[in-house]
């Protein structure tokens, strides 16, 4: 596992390097810290920074290893976690201050969402020992967000008690042919019908089950942004997971609309597949 954790120096970069500390347990390869600077006469600020970062991160992991990149922040970081092959990137996130900056600036946190080559891990808000995760399925194919979660990292998160699989049920978004039952319908009894959203959820726990993972159904009904920011408040989730989505249908910059907006208003740690 090759994690790598971008740092300015802020405090929101403080939270990222301590959630990166966090999960970069002994399995794992070194970590790698990584500042970006505009110019070559920036370079040395870096030392203070990284400095910085290696005293947050060494009483979990003493092997750190740290890089300093020119350019673009965004460029430079997706750049680097490409070229490094990392499996994991980890950034801090600085919501927009005012209206004007949220309407005319995207942040840089969901400029790197959208370019990563890999996995990125938000760390916002407060946070705790990863035990129980929220992992958001929308139902999307090839592979399935559960599918890539089992394999990549449900390893990496070291210490997960329980997972639960939500799928938010919709109005705006049901399919021809689902009866409003079903729109009503718990988890339990989707599964139990066999219908198309049951047999996701059971195909989900089955996957995540054959990895030892302790896996709970769970679906709830209306505005998908909203279901998932209740769901993770009301069940005190230490991390939650949703996908990102490539492409360029309407239904991918849909699905990115609803990603980024729960990255905006989530008051806890999010993972990005």
């Amino acid at each position: 596992m090759r994690i790598l954790i971008a740092t300015s120096g802020s405090s929101h970069s403080d939270v990222a390097l301590r959630f990166g500390a966090q999960i970069a347990h002994p399995a794992c390869d070194p970590p790698t810290v990584l500042t970006v600077i505009k110019k070559e006469t920036d370079r040395p600020r870096t030392a203070a920074i990284l400095d910085h970062a290696f005293e947050l991160l060494e009483a979990r992991t003493p092997d750190v290893r740290t890089k300093v990149r020119i350019g673009h922040v965004v460029e430079e970081i997706t750049r680097e976690a490409e070229e490094g092959e990392y499996d994991l990137l980890v950034v801090g996130y600085k919501p927009p201050g005012n209206f004007v900056e949220r309407l005319l600036s995207r942040s840089v946190v969901l400029q790197v969402v959208e370019l990563a080559p890999c996995p990125v891990l938000i760390a916002k808000g407060r946070f705790n020992p990863v035990h129980r995760i929220l992992l958001c399925d929308s139902g999307a194919k090839s592979p399935s967000l559960i599918t890539q979660f089992a394999t990549q990292l449900a390893k990496q998160i070291e210490g997960e008690e329980q997972i639960t699989i939500l799928h938010v049920m919709s109005q705006i978004s049901a399919g021809p042919g689902v009866v409003g039952k079903q729109l009503r319908a718990e988890a339990e009894d989707l599964i139990q019908e066999d219908t198309p959203e049951g047999k996701l959820l059971k195909q989900d726990v089955r996957i995540l089950n054959q990895s030892n993972i302790s896996t709970i159904p769970k679906v709830r009904h209306g505005l998908v942004v909203d279901e998932i920011l209740e769901e993770a408040r009301i069940g005190d989730y230490d991390l939650v997971i949703i996908g990102a989505h490539r492409g360029d249908t309407w239904h991918r910059i849909l699905l990115d609309n609803l990603a980024n907006q729960i990255i905006d208003k989530m008051d806890r740690p999010v993972l990005v597949v």
